[in-house]
């Protein structure tokens, strides 16, 4: 078994916790069509990276290991038992709502491999699965068992995680309008946008165990990876196959979107209008996309993103050094290498 398929095999057991939590925590209810919606994109797939991220920091902190699928309580620094896969379940719950919002935004039809909440159903529909998920989320985290400082400072979190979310939509937005933005604009944007709910996944647990001083140093192994994640999901717009991607091959280059990769092209001269028809995601072939790729190649671009990703991860990883040294330490290590790692 090669490292990844180790990495995998972990996500794959976490995964299917996460899975179970969240048919226990967010039932279909009525008005039915609402909850369906809701839970659509969640039964749509899914690795549930960050909440497995909340699981691993947890386990690292209580120095415990998870012993069967019920197993959801935590030790905390005081030995009072908090369900940390209630946390978990709530930052899963705030990513399909961003997800559906960010489909609305962008007219995309696809996701998952699946059609887009909003195609699958309507637009108020998808709007008020949405808005349902970020309500959700908030009672989640409430349903910690954690003392009530520790429940507010996780629940202060989440909302300015939120916030802060919203702040980067905003931004990538305005940046598609820019004819060109700087590197550090570009993981500005991404910080706000993609990693700070990696931040929020792996800094919560602290908060609600009680591990005060873990709580900054998982917030910036967060931030760090969460930041080489969106780097790697570029090159992966462009790399990886459409069927296997879940959506258009080099839809982002097709609309505009400011990536590390565009960039750093623009900054070597390459015309990056010039290199794709921008008229419509599915009038561009497949073979348009491999010139397209073959030319950010040779501007040293695909490079430059992927050197930039590893260099945040090593960051990142170095941050974990105030956890003890145990198998879920050295996961969350194996995890950070994992998101630049996969190939989708």
């Amino acid at each position: 078994m090669t490292r990844q398929q180790a990495v995998e095999a972990i996500i794959e057991k976490r995964r299917k916790m996460v899975n179970s939590a969240i048919e226990e925590d967010l039932p279909i209810d009525e008005p039915r069509r609402l909850y369906e919606a809701s839970r659509y994109l969640l039964e749509a797939g899914g690795k549930r990276l960050r909440p497995t991220i909340t699981l691993l920091a947890a386990e690292a902190l209580a120095d415990v290991a998870v012993g069967s699928e019920e197993f959801r309580a935590f030790p905390a620094a005081d030995r009072s038992p908090v369900d940390i896969m209630a946390a978990a379940v709530s930052i899963e719950i705030i990513q399909s709502f961003t997800l559906i919002h960010d489909d609305i935004m962008d007219d995309d039809d696809m996701r998952r491999g699946v059609p887009a909440v909003h195609r699958e159903y309507d637009l108020s529909t998808a709007i008020l699965a949405g808005d349902t998920l970020y309500s959700k989320a908030f009672e989640n985290m409430l349903d910690t068992g954690a003392p009530a400082e520790r429940s507010v400072r996780a629940l202060s979190e989440l909302a300015t995680t939120c916030t802060e979310i919203c702040e980067g939509q905003s931004l990538d937005i305005q940046f598609e309008q820019r004819p060109a933005i700087t590197p550090d604009e570009y993981l500005g944007m991404v910080e706000l946008k993609t990693a700070v709910l990696y931040a929020a996944a792996a800094s919560i647990p602290a908060v609600l165990l009680g591990h005060d001083e873990a709580v900054e140093p998982l917030h910036s192994y967060g931030l760090d990876i969460g930041r080489a994640f969106q780097i790697q999901d570029d090159l992966l717009d462009l790399t990886t196959p459409t069927e296997k991607l879940g959506k258009q091959r080099g839809s982002d280059l097709v609309e505009g979107k400011q990536t590390i990769i565009t960039v750093h092209a623009r900054d070597q001269g390459v015309d990056i209008e010039s290199l794709v028809d921008t008229n419509s995601v599915e009038a561009v072939t497949e073979a348009e996309i491999d010139d397209a790729v073959a030319e950010l190649e040779r501007a040293g671009s695909i490079e430059y993103a992927r050197s930039t990703a590893r260099e945040l991860v090593d960051s990142g990883k170095s941050h974990l050094d105030v956890l003890p040294e145990n198998e879920s330490h050295e996961l969350l290590n194996n995890i950070a290498d994992y998101l630049i790692e996969r190939e989708y």
